[in-house]
């Protein structure tokens, strides 16, 4: 199993823990390597999301250099930014970025994807009327385009959408529609050669029983060359490694044997 994330939210954005109590964490795990990844800076047209406060990225720039530097003998740690492609492009320089989508646009308004199951259904209904097919469409186009924003490292839980759909809750994950809308954005993404994560985020804060994405989504990118890396979008310390021999078994399933992990050289595949 790879013990490193690199999905990591502090009390910068919307994490329970400082990047210190965190760094701490990763050691008594036993971790090799740990990144931060607080939310963008986001407009305030953009509610229910969780970005950093725009003045406030300066100060977790440097609070994760001067970590970087106090535990460079213990842990190797990485300065990353999870940044929403609603965000305005960050001035700062990071030694990595994640690609993701929070929310999509619907008549004018930003509609976040995964602040609350209300608010899931109210814009499927008020927007799309009552379809969900239509309304995961939307998302997964708005995923195909993330890569022509930022140039991001890695590709962050592409299929949120379904975040609140465990077991098929609101729709079929096998209907035709959402596939093809889920296969298209991977194949949208896949020249990049960029990786996409295996988040078992939505696990660690009971939401969820498996990891983002899809089997179904995870096979199509092992069938067409795609690599994959492991994230715990963690919100806490204690969730830094949650689910990850469960995200390694899915991976397994799928037909991986290797994922890429984080270097100072940049990314690298690492067979597990």
């Amino acid at each position: 199993m790879i013990k490193a994330n690199y999905h990591t939210h502090s009390t910068f954005s919307d994490g329970a823990n400082t990047p210190e109590e965190i760094v701490q964490a990763a050691l008594r795990l036993g971790m090799t390597a740990l990144g931060f990844s607080d939310h963008s800076p986001i407009g305030e047209e953009c509610h229910g999301t969780s970005g950093m406060a725009f003045d406030a990225e300066e100060a977790y720039r440097q609070e994760i250099l001067r970590l970087k530097e106090i535990y460079a003998d213990r842990l190797p740690i990485y300065l990353g930014i999870e940044q929403d492609s609603n965000s305005p492009a960050s001035p700062y320089a990071y030694d990595y970025s994640i690609g993701s989508i929070h929310g999509i646009w619907a008549e004018g308004q930003y509609r976040a994807v995964d602040c609350s199951e209300r608010i899931m259904l109210e814009t499927v209904e008020q927007f799309f009327g009552g379809d969900h097919y239509t309304y995961a469409e939307n998302y997964f186009r708005a995923v195909a385009e993330t890569a022509d924003k930022y140039d991001p490292t890695f590709f962050g839980h592409i299929d949120l959408v379904a975040k609140y759909n465990e077991g098929g809750k609101y729709f079929d994950e096998s209907h035709p529609r959402y596939r093809n809308a889920a296969l298209e954005a991977v194949e949208a993404l896949l020249p990049t050669g960029k990786p996409f994560e295996i988040n078992t985020g939505a696990i660690s804060r009971g939401v969820r029983v498996t990891p983002y994405p899809a089997p179904f989504i995870l096979k199509e990118i092992h069938d067409l060359g795609g690599s994959i890396i492991f994230s715990g979008d963690s919100h806490s310390a204690e969730s830094l490694l949650c689910a990850y021999e469960q995200a390694t078994q899915l991976a397994r399933f799928c037909g991986f044997d290797t994922a890429m992990v984080l270097t100072s050289e940049g990314l690298t595949n690492c067979k597990f």
